[in-house]
């Protein structure tokens, strides 16, 4: 509770901050855009200042942690980096329950996210290494993503991003491929082998969610993290 409290001013002022690009998003940036597409462009906004961040930032946090490990208790830097994403989540979250309340899988993957990122930074405080490296996992296509997305969304009356948006495609879906299939696959595998988790029956159901999700939607927005959460929450509330 002690861990909450001190944490607490950190939390309103970064979520200021997604706030603060998301309706600049709606009003500024993409107010020429049609009212159907607007909503999408302006969670692509809040995501590309919180993915390609995220995966600087996680990655500075676990080079600069001497004692980084699976059950290693969180550094601040670390601590700072869960905050920093639980907010841009939270104001995902927000997004996709007003505009998209029927989108049962995305508002299931940010609440099941967000239950991992406040169990590990509240209450276990230790098992942010697993957490921060599957976040650089699932972030490190969030640029190419984005771009992506939103050059898709409007590349039927706009020449320039039908160029875009063909230009990126087979490049996108190969990275995306490559992290998400081989990489983040391999690392929760190592997290089995070098740890010996009872938890492995939860990986392969983890697994069957994976590719029971809608990969072809916004990309395979519904990242890594949907089929890991139960399994990150096993990690960091067991040891």
């Amino acid at each position: 509770m002690e861990t909450l409290i001190k944490s607490l001013p950190d939390l309103p002022i970064l979520f200021s901050f997604f706030l603060t690009i998301y309706l600049a998003a709606h009003f500024l940036v993409f107010r020429n855009w049609s009212p159907k597409i607007r909503p999408e462009a302006a969670s692509c906004l809040i995501s590309i200042f919180h993915g390609t961040p995220a995966v600087f930032l996680a990655t500075h946090a676990l080079f600069t942690d001497p004692n980084r490990g699976f059950s290693s208790l969180n550094t601040k830097t670390e601590a700072s980096v869960l905050d920093y994403s639980i907010s841009y989540f939270l104001m995902d979250l927000i997004h996709y329950l007003i505009f998209s309340p029927s989108d049962i899988l995305f508002i299931g993957h940010h609440l099941a996210t967000l239950f991992v990122f406040v169990t590990c930074r509240y209450l276990v405080t230790r098992g942010a290494y697993a957490v921060l490296m599957l976040l650089i996992l699932a972030e490190v296509t969030s640029a190419c993503q984005n771009a992506w997305t939103l050059a898709n969304a409007r590349r039927i009356d706009v020449e320039f991003a039908a160029k875009v948006y063909d230009f990126l495609s087979l490049p996108f879906y190969a990275f995306y491929s490559v992290v998400r299939g081989i990489l983040g696959p391999y690392f929760v595998y190592q997290m089995d082998v070098q740890n010996g988790w009872a938890g492995s029956r939860l990986i392969d159901v983890g697994y069957a969610h994976f590719y029971m999700t809608k990969l072809s939607q916004n990309g395979g927005k519904a990242s890594l993290f949907s089929r890991m959460n139960l399994t990150i929450t096993r990690r960091c509330c067991c040891d």
